[in-house]
């Protein structure tokens, strides 16, 4: 049996799943689990909605208990940053070793040699020059900004100012319209969610906003005013408008930059692998022998859309951790640093990962649902099934081929059915009678 274990970076949705799928397809030697954050695994979907609104609390988000991930025979490394990795020796460089028990074959200090590694480090939040030493300015990506930014909204009444309009900043203008504070939603693209869903759905989502209140503004931000001193005490200038390229001037008590983000990257700096817009794979998730990656850190070859793509979709990391997870087994299969599997495990079979991209987002009632890709498309055709409702179908196409389709308000069952349709890309014509059949709209 190796000494040498099997590490996975990153200990959200992919690399959970990918640590569970390792020990599911028989790997019984070391499994390292390393983690940046404090804390258990955890979802991250509701952090802008269920735990932003309030009617969910922390470990209600978690993806297993520490009784539940007692059965994996982890070494879980919580709190704990990977600054580095060597492709060849496939060793990677830890923040000072917080946690590494005593030295064993392949282990030292801050070091840790590996059979085979999964990078699942995800994405960070952008963020503006200055803002993280302005008080009241938040991100909303981990759960720890989650829960400072539910307790600045505790109390109802206050000027929130939502700077981007894409998926994040809508579902929490939602949350805080809903929670009764003042919500202004701006970003540089004129219709909210736009560049996802297309602009005649991103309309429909502008109308239910400004229904619910919300000020929809275009604009981009120029510069914060400040106080000298926020309320509680930090001594950093706290937050009090914000001013836009174009003149306006924004009250505002809270500000959250929901500003898109950008793959966690940055550590893995050896020049045998791609980082431009995530770590490139190809089909089978691989970026070095050895060394795989998952969820929304992965841009990898879609052998069905034949062409590199990266999703921040929680379906993804799921389906792409297991994927790693079994592909890289199937490659140590294939080699002497196999010995860390089970003997009477059957040897996994290397797959390309072709998923049907699923995404939701829930806003107020709302409730849209995607398969395949809506981005990129050089076609978009919607129809709105009932407007007062919010209801609505979209395709998109490229290329002369239909590649996604999009429902507002629709049953489960059409919804279900939609998937089908929309598993492999089909001729666009084709595409809308299979449509209009399932859904009885033509």
């Amino acid at each position: 049996m190796t000494d040498r274990p099997i590490a996975v970076v990153g200990a959200s949705v992919a690399g959970l799943a990918a640590a569970e799928a390792l020990r599911r397809f028989g790997w019984r030697g070391p499994l390292t689990l390393i983690g940046d954050e404090p804390h258990l695994p955890y979802d991250r979907p509701p952090l802008s909605k269920q735990l932003l609104y309030g009617a969910w609390e922390p470990d209600r988000l978690l993806l297993r208990t520490e009784d539940q991930l007692a059965p994996l025979g982890l070494d879980l490394r919580l709190g704990t940053r990977a600054t580095g990795l060597d492709v060849a020796t496939r060793t990677l460089t830890l923040d000072g070793g917080v946690g590494v028990p005593p030295l064993e074959q392949g282990r030292e200090w801050g070091r840790l040699g590996c059979a085979g590694v999964i990078i699942a480090t995800g994405v960070t939040a952008r963020t503006l020059p200055g803002a993280d030493r302005i008080a009241g300015v938040h991100t909303l990506r981990t759960l720890d900004e989650a829960l400072a930014l539910r307790g600045r909204l505790a109390d109802g009444g206050r000027r929130l100012v939502i700077v981007g309009n894409g998926v994040l900043g809508c579902e929490a203008a939602a949350a805080a319209r809903e929670l009764g504070h003042d919500v202004t939603l701006v970003g540089i693209e004129a219709t909210p969610m736009a560049a996802a869903v297309g602009t005649e759905v991103g309309e429909l989502l502008a109308e239910e906003h400004r229904a619910r209140g919300v000020r929809l503004l275009t604009g981009a931000v120029d510069s914060f005013e400040t106080a000298p001193a926020d309320p509680a005490g930090t001594g950093d200038p706290q937050v009090t408008a914000v001013w836009l390229a174009n003149g306006c001037r924004l009250p505002a008590d809270l500000v959250l930059l929901a500003i898109g983000s950008r793959p966690a990257v940055e550590w893995l700096d050896d020049p045998a692998l791609d980082t431009t817009d995530g770590l490139r794979c190809d089909a089978y998730c691989a970026a070095a022998p050895g060394i795989y990656a998952a969820g929304d850190v992965a841009r990898w070859d879609h052998p069905v859309h034949g062409r590199p793509l990266r999703f921040e979709h929680r379906m993804n990391a799921t389906e792409q951790g297991m994927a790693a997870a079994r592909n890289l087994l199937a490659e140590l299969t294939a080699t002497t640093d196999a010995t860390g599997m089970a003997e009477d495990a059957p040897a996994p079979e290397r797959r390309p990962f072709a998923p049907v991209p699923y995404f939701w987002s829930d806003q107020y009632d709302l409730k849209l649902q995607a398969y395949g890709l809506t981005m990129g498309a050089d076609r978009v055709e919607t129809t709105v099934l009932d407007r007062a409702e919010r209801r609505a179908l979209a395709l998109y196409g490229r290329d002369g081929n239909a590649i996604g389709v999009l429902a507002a308000g629709l049953s489960p069952r059409q919804v279900r059915a939609l998937r089908a349709v929309i598993a492999t890309p089909l001729p666009w014509e084709e595409a809308r009678e299979q449509i209009g059949a399932t859904t009885a709209v033509g």
